[in-house]
């Protein structure tokens, strides 16, 4: 079928990303919006625009009904979720194409595979990705977990099956600790996602986070377009992502890339994925998958030249694939930074008007923002107001190019965390690639003293 209407159940810089790549394919754009988004950038340049809420994500970005009725009433015949908000929902991805819509996105049976962490561990070792020793499933007893506990070695990391961004997650050193952090890690997946079921894993000791981007085309067909390193982190969360990760060697990347690859065919995944791991000392442990593009990208759409969102829209379309493994070609080096309204070191979110904004430019340099002078950025939703991309033929040309582009970018009114980035490019140990997912807030505790 040929899309040529498709609702953008997003808001912010995703927003604003996937309507510019329908608009080069030809395809119309519908921007759903909440009352505080009325004059948001990717609701004045859609095509069309329904306000489907209040300002509260709930009552409008998590609102299926009223996006269903959205897309009904603007004649959409697609819906993109972006990232975050329903973009890994597979009831709403079900009910999507129950109306008739095209969801630009996994099949639902993924998205539901792979969003229960237990489920998705099982079955990532069935399609031969490689796991962090721990837990078959779920832990029932105390007991059950001194049992595996004992098994993998001290110290163990409980886990939440349907966490997110660490709730749910304790870190326990010793046997005698296990039942307290079980009990507590157990109470915070219930409060936070409305189920306390746990699993173990063995807790590594200072790994990266390296992370493959892979796309099938849900007949069986999928590619790996190389890796990104998201291990600059701040309590799970990532600040600066960059492809290819400086520790990886050209035969580890194709190695590592084509397993990857491979279980996608084998599952019949289609679209975009990217699978997560934890790298330690040469060896890759599968930690989750996620079922839907990732903020960070661009990167890979830098070092490939293949435009992610449009290949979403080509292959919902149900078209092949328009690259093939072997066309794949890893250039160069790109690097992006997370701008967020906040305050560089305290991390207090800073909402407000924004009274000036010019966003970097010159050769191979990308600012993925909705941001324009006099927009009120508002305090309902998550702090990112701008990607910075930066891309050179080497790490080191990539990074000076960067740090002239922070100098350039300019956002008066709201504190941003700018300085923060400036900050890290004068690090050794960043400028050298050589750091973890504990280096950032090591480097952060130790500043604060």
């Amino acid at each position: 079928m040929a899309i040529t209407r498709i609702l953008i159940a997003n808001r912010g810089e995703i927003a604003l990303r996937i309507h510019r790549a329908a608009k080069e394919m030809g395809i119309e754009t519908v921007a759903v919006h909440s009352t505080a988004d009325a004059d948001a950038m990717h609701v004045r340049l859609a095509d069309h625009a329904v306000c489907i809420g209040p300002p509260s994500a709930t009552d409008s970005y998590l609102n299926v009904a009223n996006i269903i009725s959205a897309a009904e009433v603007s004649h959409a015949d697609a819906i993109h979720p972006g990232y975050g908000f329903l973009s890994e929902n597979a009831k709403f991805a079900e009910i999507v194409e129950a109306h008739d819509i095209a969801w630009i996105g996994p099949k639902p049976e993924h998205i539901r595979t792979m969003g229960d962490k237990v489920t998705a561990k099982t079955t990532a070792g069935e399609l031969g990705l490689p796991l962090v020793p721990g837990s078959p499933g779920a832990v029932g007893s105390v007991e059950e977990a001194k049992t595996i506990a004992a098994e993998i070695g001290y110290p163990v990391l409980v886990k939440a099956a349907s966490g997110g961004g660490g709730r749910g997650m304790k870190v326990v050193p010793s046997e005698d600790l296990l039942e307290g952090l079980m009990s507590q890690a157990k109470s915070e997946a219930k409060s936070a996602f409305g189920d306390d079921t746990v699993y173990l894993e063995k807790y590594l000791g200072n790994p990266r986070h390296i992370e493959f981007q892979v796309f099938g085309d849900g007949k069986g067909n999928a590619i790996h377009l190389g890796e990104r390193d998201c291990s600059l982190q701040r309590r799970h969360q990532k600040v600066l992502e960059e492809a290819p990760s400086p520790v990886l060697s050209t035969e580890e990347r194709n190695r590592m890339g084509e397993i990857c690859a491979q279980a996608m065919r084998d599952m019949a995944y289609r679209g975009a994925g990217t699978i997560e791991f934890l790298w330690e000392n040469g060896q890759f442990f599968f930690i989750e998958m996620n079922t839907r593009l990732q903020v960070e990208h661009p990167v890979t759409e830098a070092i490939t030249g293949v435009d992610l969102v449009r290949e979403q829209i080509r292959v919902a379309e149900g078209k092949p694939l328009s690259v093939t493994q072997d066309e794949i070609r890893f250039e160069g080096h790109a690097i992006e930074c997370r701008i967020n309204a906040e305050d560089p070191f305290t991390f207090a979110p800073s909402p407000g008007k924004v009274s000036a904004y010019h966003a970097a430019g010159g050769m191979h340099v990308r600012v993925d923002s909705g941001l324009y002078a006099g927009y009120s950025i508002p305090p309902y939703y998550d702090s990112m107001i701008a990607k910075l991309i930066v891309y050179g033929r080497t790490r080191e040309r990539c990074i000076m190019r960067l740090k002239r582009a922070l100098e350039e970018m300019v956002v008066e009114g709201v504190k941003t965390n700018t300085p923060l980035h400036q900050a890290l490019l004068q690090e050794p140990d960043i400028l050298n690639g050589d750091y973890s997912i504990k280096w950032l807030e090591a480097w952060l505790a130790e500043r604060a003293e």
